[in-house]
């Protein structure tokens, strides 16, 4: 777990880099394949601009961009469950083979591939969704900040070139990036510094980065991260998940304890 939380935050850190990195304008003359790409985004906004109404687009393709890459998503929480739910055995492993030596560390890894082909666990196919998903979201990140129609119109109280005079939106990009992440925790069956850490970082990041920047952006960042935490309530609801491991853990105890009144009555026949 530790090691898809360090990835997480070096895609994010990454995202901003990349993003940092293009910063001029992208047009339909614009001859790089990326820009291109990033262009394409961009009319589709503005196709989905009812009465040129910017803002109105930019919430529409976010809802189709997220609704497009679900089964990327949910696959991505699928494998981060699976992988979560693999970490008491691995450490009872860990526990089993502590010795640094080579034939310590063979053994380890072996048992450690053979739980994981039990599980059905594949903890490297868990990240190819990271993968799938930067290059989109960057391309419709850089949309919204590089091509000049896309910075133009109103929306609401928004002016979509200037940022949030009110604050409205990066609080609550910031709220809904702390609420989809605490959901995504919620379930999880242990949790560590690493996963509190990016609990509280992650919006802190996105409600700085909100206050100076356009509010076209915080307007995705909000309905993205919106959508997420509908997209976790419903599909992978963390007081379903925990109140089905706690089902599960009362049938495994109450099987142990008919064992054992089982194994008692036997005794108490023989005696």
């Amino acid at each position: 777990m530790k090691k898809k939380v360090q990835l997480a935050s070096l895609g994010a850190v990454s995202l901003l880099v990349l993003t940092a990195c293009g910063t001029g304008t992208v047009d339909a003359n614009s001859s790089s394949l990326w820009e291109r790409f990033v262009y394409l985004f961009a009319e589709m906004i503005r196709f989905l601009s009812f009465n040129g109404n910017v803002g109105v687009g930019i919430v529409l393709f976010t809802i189709l961009i997220r609704t497009v890459l679900l089964p990327v998503f949910q696959f991505q929480m699928t494998s981060s469950r699976k992988l979560q739910e693999a970490q008491p055995h691995l450490r009872r492993l860990q526990e089993k083979y502590p010795g640094k030596d080579m034939e310590s560390r063979n053994l380890l890894a072996q048992e450690t591939q053979q739980l994981y082909k039990e599980l059905g666990v594949n903890p490297y196919v868990s990240f190819l969704p990271l993968f799938i998903q930067l290059p989109v979201l960057l391309a419709l990140f850089q949309a919204l900040t590089r091509v000049e129609f896309l910075k133009v119109g109103h929306f609401l109280w928004l002016n979509i070139a200037e940022p949030d005079p009110y604050f409205i939106l990066p609080i609550l990009a910031a709220g809904f990036t702390f609420l989809s992440t605490w959901l995504s925790n919620k379930s999880l069956a242990e949790k560590n510094g690493a996963t509190t850490a990016m609990l509280y970082l992650m919006p802190l990041m996105i409600a700085f980065f909100s206050f100076g920047m356009a509010s076209g952006v915080a307007l995705y960042w909000t309905v993205s991260n919106a959508y997420q935490t509908l997209q976790t309530l419903v599909l992978n609801n963390p007081f379903k998940i925990i109140a089905e491991r706690e089902a599960e853990a009362t049938a495994i105890k109450e099987k142990e304890a008919r064992k054992k009144r089982a194994l008692r009555k036997a005794q108490k026949k023989r005696k």
